[in-house]
């Protein structure tokens, strides 16, 4: 299989960029599209051209790194998809594909397809958590919880903090990440005793670092490689009403 990728590079953030295109030669469709590009790195470098620079870690679908957008898609074109997961099969001999990294001000370019998700840390680190004091771990039976509740906490908890929601949505808007990293907490009886304050700090920080809001366009459902779905962004809006008309009752 032979392709023709239109790949943005970008030495650095400061850099304007620009789109550079490369021929893939003899790309076997049982390849990842990673280990595509890492057969076409290979043939730059024998050529004493810099490789394409970008993202990866466990290439198995969970860690969320893999960022790109390929040919306009996020992840690409497959569905429930993560880039390393994604193979040749699904594309055609000849075929032109553009990679671009993902497009947001609150997710700056590093280098190439690299971009810096430190954004959404600071999310985390603002509310995403759990912060009273348990004791020592109970028993796994200790604290009864219905199904459908555990069900929901571990529908949220799939999300792996890709990105994918903030490069698919026209404004940028993360409440898709951050709604799934509140659902999951606010789901179970541990985390609702501070649902309402993590709410108010979580959506401050998400709104402090740039990132746009949700107006119901759904992009960010139909590319999360992890089904995450916008009913969670409608309870994260109810536990951020519940505070905010709290603390103006107070």
């Amino acid at each position: 299989m032979n392709l023709t990728l239109h790949v943005w590079r970008q030495k650095n953030a400061q850099d304007k960029g620009r789109m550079e295109t490369y021929e893939a030669r003899d790309i076997s469709e049982h390849m990842s599209f990673l280990e595509m590009l890492d057969v076409v790195n290979e043939q730059l470098m024998e050529k004493d051209i810099e490789p394409i620079h970008f993202d990866h870690d466990c290439r198995e679908g969970i860690c969320g790194m893999c960022s790109m957008v390929i040919n306009g898609i996020a992840h690409g074109p497959e569905r429930s998809t993560t880039v390393c997961q994604l193979h040749m099969r699904h594309f055609k001999d000849g075929d032109k594909i553009y990679i671009e990294p993902w497009r947001s001000r609150a997710f700056p370019v590093i280098r190439d397809l690299v971009v810096n998700r430190q954004a959404f840390e600071r999310v985390i680190q603002a509310g995403g958590y759990v912060s009273v004091n348990t004791g020592g771990a109970p028993d796994a039976n200790a604290i009864p919880i219905a199904k459908q509740e555990a069900d929901r906490a571990m529908d949220a908890a799939a999300c792996i903090g890709c990105g994918a929601c903030v490069a698919a949505c026209k404004n940028a808007s993360a409440m898709l990440f951050v709604a799934a990293k509140m659902g999951h907490l606010a789901s179970l009886p541990q985390g609702r005793v501070e649902a309402e304050r993590r709410a108010e700090r979580m959506v401050a920080q998400m709104d402090a670092e740039g990132f746009g809001n949700c107006t119901n366009y759904f992009e960010c459902e139909a590319v999360c490689p992890k089904n995450i779905s916008v009913d969670f962004i409608a309870q994260m809006n109810r536990e951020f009403m519940k505070s905010s008309w709290r603390r103006k009752r107070k």
